[in-house]
């Protein structure tokens, strides 16, 4: 080497070395400047929004997903205007009363309406006329609109019902969500219980190695084993904490919060019970199914409000006041009458009749479909639970045993009787056993869910669900 060539090596190498202690120095200085900032220009609310972590139960879940959900809110509008189209139509049967007060001064053109007299100017005035005067009417007989206001009584049971389903579709929903942030979390727990089983095995591979008894390749093995195992940890930790902020979204809570589970991922067994009273008690119980009957109802009762035009109507009506042209001199007058009005030809009666047989035709398929749908859902949450349950005993099974054989593996690795490739297998075999432990016990917590909102009890099943005291 020349010794231009020496001496710009060693000019850079110092160029490099005066650098990276520069460098240092500044990184020295600033790191404390840093954490200050970090520490003490932080807002306090934030600071204590950081440190704070909501625990969340089941029934916690629930609750806000009730309070919170904007489909529950728009439903509870329907109920409403239901409640109000109600008090309309019963407006229609009470009695109806004004007052009026009419004070006029005015000329009159006598020759204008064709009336001539001798000696009598053709505009006379002008005069006051004076007229206090207090109406009322009530209808008698009126099957029309009574008939009206039993179909929007109806309809408002209707519209209760229809809050209720959505209710127990947002409660089925809310726990659908925190199932999945369960099943996620059991599987974040499962992969660390790996990765220390694969850091443990590691270090057992390098003792071996140290006093020859296994080969560099079962060391790599080893650490390629916990590379794999750290990565799947991270893949499950990311999708744990995707599944509570969907939770947390379908909750109205602040995404920024910190949200743990409170209740973790557990077997119940249920005692099940006979698949024909569930049918049977579902289909007094749904309220989706109810809806339908509440509407059918009131079509039935539109339908005779429809009829009941052809019948004759009914009517007291009456006023009563004072009458004259100066305030000093208004003498009483009144008058009552009975009015009776008898249809002679309404076409568009049958028509309207047609529309209401026709939606409650329709509302009497969708009845029959829906117990249908009720029946399968019942059938298939009964089948689910009892396979679900099965699948959990099996899963418990095989993870004892998968445990027991990688505890053999790892004894025949240790006494040097064979390589780690037992080893890794035994640890993927128990990790499979892990995960279909999982599955099973999501499955069986789904069915149980499902069952719930097949039996119309969804709300207070779930609660009854939650370990909250």
């Amino acid at each position: 080497m020349s010794k231009t060539a020496s001496l710009s090596k060693t000019r850079f190498n110092e160029m490099r070395r005066c650098r990276f202690i520069g460098t240092r120095a500044i990184t020295r200085l600033l790191l404390p400047i840093g954490f200050l900032i970090s520490v003490f220009g932080r807002a306090p609310d934030a600071m204590g929004q950081s440190a704070q972590v909501v625990r969340l139960t089941l029934k916690q879940a629930v609750d806000l997903a009730l309070t919170n959900n904007v489909t529950l809110l728009v439903a509870k509008t329907d109920i409403d205007e239901a409640a109000a189209t109600r008090a309309r139509r019963l407006a229609m049967l009470l009695p109806h009363a004004t007052g009026d007060a009419f004070i006029n001064r005015q000329n009159r053109n006598l020759e204008a309406v064709g009336l001539s007299f001798p000696n009598v100017p053709a505009v006379i005035g002008p005069y006051t006329v004076m007229d206090f005067r207090i109406s009322a009417s009530q209808p008698v007989i009126d099957r029309e609109a009574y008939h009206g206001w039993k179909a929007s009584a109806n309809a408002e049971a209707g519209a209760t019902l229809t809050y209720q389903d959505v209710r127990d579709l947002v409660v089925r929903e809310a726990a659908g969500l925190y199932l999945a942030s369960q099943s996620a979390a059991a599987e974040v727990e499962a992969a660390d219980a790996r990765v220390a089983t694969s850091r443990s095995l590691e270090q057992l591979a390098r003792d071996q190695h140290d006093e020859e008894l296994a080969t560099g390749v079962d060391v790599l093995r080893a650490q390629v084993q916990l590379a794999r195992d750290r990565q799947n940890a991270l893949v499950a930790r990311n999708t744990y904490q995707t599944s509570v902020l969907a939770l947390g979204r379908f909750l109205g809570l602040d995404l920024g919060q910190p949200l743990e589970l409170a209740e973790p991922l557990t077997f119940e067994a249920v005692d099940p019970p006979s698949i024909e009273d569930v049918i049977r008690d579902a289909l007094a119980a749904r309220a989706d199914y109810r809806a339908l009957v509440a509407q059918r109802d009131a079509l039935d009762e539109q339908g005779q409000a429809t009829r009941a035009r052809a019948l004759p109507k009914f009517s007291v009506s009456g006023d009563y006041g004072a009458l004259g042209n100066s305030l000093g001199s208004l003498p009483g007058i009144g008058q009552i009458q009975a009015t009776v009005s008898i249809p002679l030809f309404d076409r568009d009666r049958l028509g309207a009749e047609s529309e209401v047989l026709a939606r409650r035709q329709r509302v009497a398929v969708q009845m029959t479909d829906l117990a249908r749908g009720i029946e399968q859902e019942v059938r298939k949450a009964m089948l689910d639970l009892d396979s679900a349950a099965e699948q959990v005993r099996v899963a418990e099974a095989a993870v004892e045993l998968a445990t027991r054989e990688l505890a053999l593996a790892e004894d025949r690795f240790r006494h040097g009787v064979s390589d780690n490739i037992e080893v890794i297998a035994a640890q993927d075999a128990l990790a499979l056993t892990r995960d279909e432990r999982i599955a099973a016990l999501t499955r069986h917590a789904d069915a149980r869910m499902a069952l719930a909102r097949a039996r119309g009890a969804t709300e207070h099943t779930l609660s009854a669900m939650s370990h909250e005291p």
